[in-house]
């Protein structure tokens, strides 16, 4: 089965186009509509019978995405209800963490050991790379359910999460039923490793808006801004998950540190940097087709050539961005992994990112890499296509934006 590329046209079984006929007549009737954030946070209050988030620093980036959703997303009234409810429950997370960290303040005082941070461009094999190192015993990576639940719920143990997993399981077939296409560009499971950027998003100041929809005002708003307290806030998050299971290591991956590579450094202890590289003229229109397909499931309205131009441009911004804050860090912190390598002798890398990094690579770990290698590509949900020429884009222009980067890193013709 292939992937569609009728991107403006996105997929809606009937109950949720009923869903959104409804919500559209409603809004006629001025009922619905806008996302209002002193609703949403009475919405959290009320449903954790907490008030107290310490410092409020977050709203303002909370305050500049509504607004941008409201006037720019053209969301559908399912889309906004997702938005409301994934935006009510970060804020719910936020209340919880602040009651945890007054009841057990010892959790800030966690030593999360060495940290192997992926920060390659997407579609560069940054998935593949996670799951082989979250595949060590002795390294901890994020599970999906925690990404989306990080703190416990209220009467729950710390070795019980089972309400968090059965509301992870709902939200992998949610996904599934929505956007069948989407498993296809990009595979998820429930209790499978996950990206951190939406540990970043429980500050409201993440990449994962503008990928989902279109929302330019804040994506500008937030390339001026300092991220140092987001990572901040995701490094309290990281102890908390780790008080609840520790590790030896952390294993943590997204895109979205490519533009913050300066914070990470300045805030992240014992790091280790690895950066995977390929040819940009096929991971540019992947990702494209990819955030195509995501923000389908949020709007009617999806215009491949604008997510084209805008990804084409943040994508120099990662790469610029990450190149200049290289040209005066120590080296010595980062290991450079090319996707060509990595498919063809995966636990060669694997050996010689634990030796730039100063860890073992043990029998054990050698093991599993191996299963997770065997079973990759097995539980497909079809084929991803896609052209440059959907997003308005071409090898040629590609090749300008990324010449730098690539002659920097030696990235072949794919």
């Amino acid at each position: 089965m292939r992937t569609s590329t009728e991107y403006r046209r996105p997929y809606r079984p009937l109950a949720v186009s009923l869903f959104n006929q409804v919500g559209r007549a409603a809004r006629r009737c001025g009922f619905g509509g806008a996302l209002d954030v002193g609703r949403m946070i009475a919405a959290a209050r009320r449903r954790t019978g907490l008030s107290d988030f310490g410092d409020e620093w977050f709203l303002e980036p909370l305050e500049v995405l509504v607004e941008s959703i409201n006037a720019e997303a053209r969301l559908t009234a399912l889309g906004a209800t997702i938005q409301r409810s994934r935006i009510v429950s970060a804020l719910a997370i936020r209340l919880r963490a602040a009651r945890l960290l007054r009841e057990r303040p010892e959790i800030l005082d966690v030593d999360l050991g060495r940290i192997l941070l992926i920060a390659g461009l997407q579609r560069t094999g940054t998935t593949t790379l996670h799951r082989l190192l979250a595949a060590d015993p002795g390294t901890r990576a994020l599970r999906a359910w925690e990404v989306l639940n990080p703190v416990p719920l209220r009467d729950e143990g710390t070795g019980a999460p089972r309400r968090r997993m059965r509301q992870a399981k709902r939200a992998a077939r949610a996904i599934g039923f929505l956007a069948p296409d989407f498993r296809a560009v990009h595979p998820m499971a429930w209790d499978a490793p996950e990206e951190d950027v939406l540990l970043l998003d429980l500050s409201f100041m993440s990449q994962a808006p503008e990928a989902a929809m279109h929302v330019p005002s804040y994506s500008r708003w937030l390339e001026a801004r300092d991220h140092t307290k987001c990572y901040e806030y995701m490094l309290t998050v990281l102890k908390i998950l780790h008080w609840q299971r520790p590790g030896d290591r952390w294993v943590l991956k997204t895109p979205h540190h490519m533009e913050h590579l300066d914070v990470i450094l300045d805030v992240f202890p014992d790091v280790c940097v690895i950066q995977t590289h390929r040819d940009p003229k096929k991971s540019v229109p992947s990702f494209c087709s990819m955030v195509a397909h995501g923000r389908g499931i949020f709007s009617d309205h999806v215009d491949p050539v604008e997510i084209g131009a805008h990804w084409m441009r943040k994508i120099r911004r990662m790469m610029e961005r990450s190149m200049s804050v290289r040209r005066s860090a120590d080296e010595h912190v980062f290991v450079d992994v090319s996707f060509y390598d990595l498919i063809a002798d995966p636990l060669g890398e694997l050996r010689r990112i634990y030796g730039a990094a100063g860890i073992d690579f043990t029998e054990a770990a050698a093991d599993a890499a191996r299963s997770v290698s065997e079973r990759s590509g097995k539980d497909g949900h079809g084929r991803h296509v896609y052209a440059p020429a959907s997003f308005g884009l071409d090898e040629e222009t590609i090749d300008g934006y990324s010449e730098a980067y690539r002659r920097k890193y030696r990235i072949p013709d794919e």
